[in-house]
């Protein structure tokens, strides 16, 4: 039986322009806006932490260099907390910090959608596993087990490729890839098939791809000769599709929450989610919003 491989890299897809934040975007990247005072791809790379993940990679664009100074160092910063002795920021800061060496950036040069985003990092994952984590959707647990924690747990019994996906209301599997469940494996399921954006009567589960991956490297070669999909762009599900050909995929539901922060909508929920839990926001927040409620 073959070994199964350690997961020991993240890749981070943060080039995109995010038009739906404008004017806002236009000077600071989406994934840095904030849910309540943490960006919000702080939470993706949090996740991937406690996932056991060592290395992370920043696929980036244009203007998204704040992305790379908010994992670096700041001594400015740092010495003038410690000198206004407020350790328990410093101590907030340093819980954040990745190790040094530990993240790598490279540059998508044009928007080809999210497959060419995967393929850009395929040079600095090399051939081993990764993980692949839509720094977008942003999780909220119920039971303390982060989502991409519970997928390296099926991962490490199954192997192959791992998708994490969530139950959606059947009248919305429209939006979404959809995923065909098979029989139980160490956890989670076998798929055995993906659709993309079916119809309620077409859809084979309510399941659907919540933007978290452990993928082959595998995916790359086919990624770079990959044609263009829906909206011209490099699809990662096409690839998927084809991978599934020669390699095994397995599911894993996630049963918390999950907010779409590339949408207003979501980015708001999850606001009000976040701060709603915190001992040091909930109060307030909920005062609030019984006023506003009125």
């Amino acid at each position: 039986m073959t070994a199964i491989r350690p997961v020991r890299k993240a890749v981070f897809p943060v080039a995109g322009l995010g038009t739906r934040f404008l004017p806002a975007s236009k000077s600071v990247p989406k994934e840095m806006l904030t849910v309540v005072d943490m960006p919000v791809i702080q939470y993706a790379v949090n996740e991937a932490k406690a996932a056991g993940i060592e290395h992370f990679i920043f696929v980036t664009g244009r203007n998204k260099h704040v992305i790379e100074d908010h994992f670096d160092l700041q001594p400015e910063l740092q010495n003038t907390l410690a000198d206004r002795g407020k350790q328990d920021m410093l101590d907030v800061l340093a819980t954040h910090q990745p190790e040094a060496g530990a993240t790598s950036f490279t540059r998508q040069q044009a928007p080809l959608g999210l497959g060419h985003a995967v393929w850009c990092a395929r040079d600095i994952v090399g051939d081993e596993p990764f993980a692949l984590l839509l720094p977008d959707m942003v999780m909220k647990s119920r039971d303390g087990r982060e989502c991409m924690e519970s997928m390296m747990n099926v991962y490490r019994t199954s192997g192959g490729n791992v998708i994490g996906v969530q139950e959606c209301h059947p009248d919305e599997v429209s939006s979404y890839g959809i995923v065909e469940q098979g029989e139980t494996v160490a956890g989670g399921f076998r798929i055995d098939g993906m659709v993309e954006k079916p119809s309620k009567e077409d859809a084979p589960s309510n399941l659907y791809i919540n933007g978290r991956y452990i993928l082959q490297p595998e995916i790359f070669d086919l990624l770079e000769n990959q044609e263009r999909g829906a909206g011209g762009e490099i699809q990662l599900t096409d690839s998927m599709l084809r991978l599934a050909d020669s390699q095994d995929f397995f599911g894993n539901i996630f049963t918390g929450e999950t907010y779409d922060c590339g949408s207003k909508e979501g980015f708001i929920a999850a606001n009000v989610s976040f701060a709603l839990q915190r001992d040091d926001t909930g109060p307030a927040v909920r005062e609030i919003i019984a006023k506003l409620m009125g």
